[in-house]
C-alpha cells in the first residue's frame, strides 16, 4: 500500500509540474496600446505588431503560425488582423513590429498573408466608433507540417482552414479595444 501511495504521489507531481504550450507578450496588456492600433479607417495608431513569445511547444511541432482575430467585428464573419505562418520550429519569438513587411523583423521564410484590410502584414485594432469593446484573440498555432503551401496572396479564410487542418495545439492571449 505504501508503494502504491508513493507511485501515485510521483505521478501527481509529474502532472503538477507539466509545462503547457504558452503564449506570452511583453507588450500586450488588457487593452490595446496606441502603438498597436491601426493607422487608417479613421484610426490614428502606430500600427506596430506586438512582441510575442511562446514556450513548451508540443512534440511533433514542425512550424508555427500566429493569428490575430477580432470575433466581435460587425461583419458576420469577424476580422483577421494578422496571419503569419511558415515560422521555423526553432523560432520562439516575434519582435515588436515584425508585422511590418518593410521592417525585415519577421523570421526568415515566414509568410504574412492578406488580412481583412486587403493587404499582407499586421493591421491593428480599429473597431467602429461606438461599437463597444472588441476582443482581439492572438493565437500561436503549433503545426505538424513545415510549410502550409500558401502564398502571401492567400485570403484569411483559406489560411484559417489550412491552420485548422494542421494545428497540433494552440495557445492564445486576448486584449480589448473600443472607440
Amino acid at each position: 500500500m505504501k508503494t502504491l501511495h508513493l507511485i501515485l504521489l510521483s505521478l501527481l507531481s509529474l502532472f503538477a509540474n507539466a509545462q503547457t504550450f504558452t503564449l506570452k507578450s511583453n507588450e500586450i496588456g488588457g487593452q490595446a496600446a496606441a502603438q498597436q492600433l491601426f493607422n487608417g479607417f479613421d484610426c490614428t495608431g502606430a500600427n506596430i505588431s506586438p512582441q510575442l513569445n511562446w514556450e513548451n511547444p508540443p512534440v511533433g511541432t514542425n512550424s508555427f503560425a500566429i493569428t490575430i482575430y477580432d470575433e466581435d467585428a460587425p461583419t458576420g464573419s469577424g476580422w483577421w488582423h494578422w496571419l503569419i505562418f511558415d515560422i521555423d520550429k526553432n523560432v520562439a519569438e516575434l519582435k515588436s513590429n515584425s508585422g511590418n513587411l518593410k521592417s525585415g523583423l519577421a523570421p526568415q521564410g515566414a509568410v504574412q498573408s492578406k488580412t481583412d484590410f486587403g493587404v499582407s502584414g499586421y493591421g491593428g485594432p480599429c473597431p467602429p466608433q461606438g461599437d463597444g469593446s472588441h476582443r482581439y484573440v492572438v493565437t500561436v498555432h503549433a503545426l505538424k507540417i513545415e510549410k502550409l503551401g500558401l502564398e502571401a496572396t492567400a485570403n484569411p479564410a483559406l489560411v484559417g482552414f489550412m491552420l485548422g487542418e494542421h494545428t497540433i495545439e494552440k495557445a492564445s492571449l486576448i486584449f480589448y479595444h473600443k472607440r
